[in-house]
């Protein structure tokens, strides 16, 4: 029985923003409780992120009024917000690569003397945040940048715990986003924890499933606007779904017969290694099918995918492309690109995108030579591409123009992902692609994943959702520390069939 907190520590009324072109919030009310998590949920673009960042000093109003613990709240910025006992971790990460994890973990709190950091000291402080997150097995003063984004999103997590002190009010938008299961449950143990302490906790996301297990309340925003505030409890995932939307997405899940018999073999890949993150690796995706690739944090996927794509260089291996018997030459990703083979990166902000250009520029990227003509791109063809994209995708943005950076963050996946439906390759890897994604906007990308399959595209799909792979895809591959633990063909699978190959390499360790 989830408690039922009366104490309000937070109270908004009537706030709104406005962004050029566009009104992010108008006239929100909302309230938080002390030692309640109160689920924010809408599409992207709804405004979630905006109302918290605002909550937590880094945005400013346009009109409204907040109350923190009965008095009148207005940060000067996020700064003055944490010393009040505020505090936010943001969707887009927010830590520095070139420092180390522990460095990241205390940033605001590094242990010195007469000017000289107290190293030992930090990484044991630093230490003993990450073990409750799962980062137990990472070494404090690696750093940050050589981690997948699942792991630093972990890292900023414990950078957001490491630093509570105080805290009466912990806003987490998107904390699970790149998670497994593990993970989760390891986050779940510490917003307990918290909530145990009368903190009040935003929480922000698109699943609505560990929405309806966490969360106390929920309110739904859609277009800027709330829409519902009511005890989950009292509530069902397909009626938050219809507010979500606005319509019945009921029977709208995604649905081709994702067991209908593949073509031939679009890419093999035979005892492909990269130090200890990718070991042996071999498998192969059949035009017309949709791989799903399962495993924990660290299992090597991403790494696995990188390698394939020429991201990172493979120590030993081949990879073989359609009936071709010599393997490929593929020593970059413009090799990759070049053959038919697109990624789609797990890490938008820093691998997926050019934010400092205008949506029209990212989707069409991939293909600038269609839309030149003696060295000279055409606007207007490409405009004409980019609104293509744009309405097929439902990317939620003023026009074609607006600066990509300007986007939320699953309005920015869409326009990555656009740019490699542009492109037309033969073999598509999307790594995470529904990661930050608002569920209607998943249903689409399910449905365009399943329309690619039967058009005869091998897909190869990463995710570290269990029951997405299991909805869509034909077969799913294991990966274990670095290997292939198992591939289970549709009707062969159980989630508790892939959490036991998940697990298997580092049992037998």
């Amino acid at each position: 029985m989830k408690a039922e907190p009366t104490e309000t520590i937070l109270s908004v009324r009537g706030i709104s923003k406005s962004f050029p072109g566009v009104h992010a919030l108008s006239g929100v009310d909302f309230e938080l409780f002390a030692g309640e998590v109160h689920a924010l949920v809408g599409e992207n673009g709804a405004g979630k992120s905006t109302l918290a960042r605002i909550i937590a000093g880094v945005t400013a109003p346009d009109a409204g009024r907040v109350e923190f613990l009965g008095r009148e709240y207005k940060p000067s910025g996020r700064t003055d917000a944490e010393a009040h006992g505020v505090r936010i971790v943001m969707q887009e990460l927010n830590l520095i690569s070139t420092l180390t994890v522990a460095e990241n973990v205390c940033i605001e709190r590094l242990p010195s003397r007469l000017g000289f950091i107290n190293y030992r000291k930090l990484n044991s402080t630093a230490r003993a945040v990450m073990e409750k997150v799962g980062l137990g097995d990472i070494d404090p003063s690696t750093p940050v940048g050589a981690l997948g984004v699942g792991r630093q999103q972990m890292v900023e997590i414990a950078a957001g715990l490491s630093a509570l002190g105080a805290c009466r009010v912990l806003a987490l938008d998107e904390p699970t986003a790149s998670l497994t299961d593990s993970e989760v449950e390891l986050l779940f143990a510490q917003i307990a924890r918290l909530k145990a302490a009368g903190v009040g906790i935003i929480y922000i996301s698109h699943r609505i499933e560990e929405v309806m297990r966490i969360a106390d309340r929920l309110t739904v925003l859609r277009d800027g606007a709330v829409i519902l505030t009511d005890s989950t409890n009292r509530l069902s995932i397909d009626e938050i779904i219809r507010q979500m939307v606005g319509r019945d997405l009921g029977r709208e899940h995604f649905f081709r017969d994702a067991g209908k018999a593949a073509g031939e073999a679009a890419l093999r890949v035979v005892g492909l290694n990269r130090g200890d993150k990718v070991r042996n690796v071999c498998f192969e995706v059949h035009r017309g099918e949709i791989l799903g690739v399962a495993g924990l944090m660290g299992s090597g996927r991403t790494e696995t995918m990188r390698a394939i794509f020429g991201a990172d260089r493979a120590d030993s291996g081949d990879i073989f492309l359609g009936r071709s018997s010599k393997p490929a030459k593929i020593r970059s990703p413009r090799d990759a690109v070049r053959s038919g083979i697109a990624l789609l990166t797990e890490d938008r902000k820093e691998q997926g995108l050019l934010a400092g250009l205008a949506v029209r520029a990212n989707i069409t990227l991939t293909r600038l030579t269609d839309l030149a003509r003696l060295g000279w791109i055409s606007t207007s063809k490409e405009r004409k591409v980019a609104e293509h994209y744009v309405k097929a995708l439902a990317v939620r943005c003023r026009s074609g123009e607006q600066n990509v950076g300007e986007l939320s963050g699953g309005n920015q996946q869409k326009v990555v992902i656009a740019k490699w439906l542009y492109r037309d390759c033969d073999i598509l890897i999307f790594d995470e692609p529904t990661r930050g994604i608002d569920v209607g906007a998943k249903f689409e990308i399910y449905r365009m994943l399943g329309k690619l399959a039967d058009e005869g595209k091998a897909i190869v799909f990463v995710s570290s959702d269990l029951k997405e792979l299991m909805a869509v895809c034909s077969r799913i591959m294991v990966m274990s520390a670095g290997r292939v633990a198992a591939t289970f063909g549709r009707g062969q699978w159980t989630q508790e069939k892939i959490m036991s190959a998940a697990l298997s390499e580092y049992a037998n360790a």
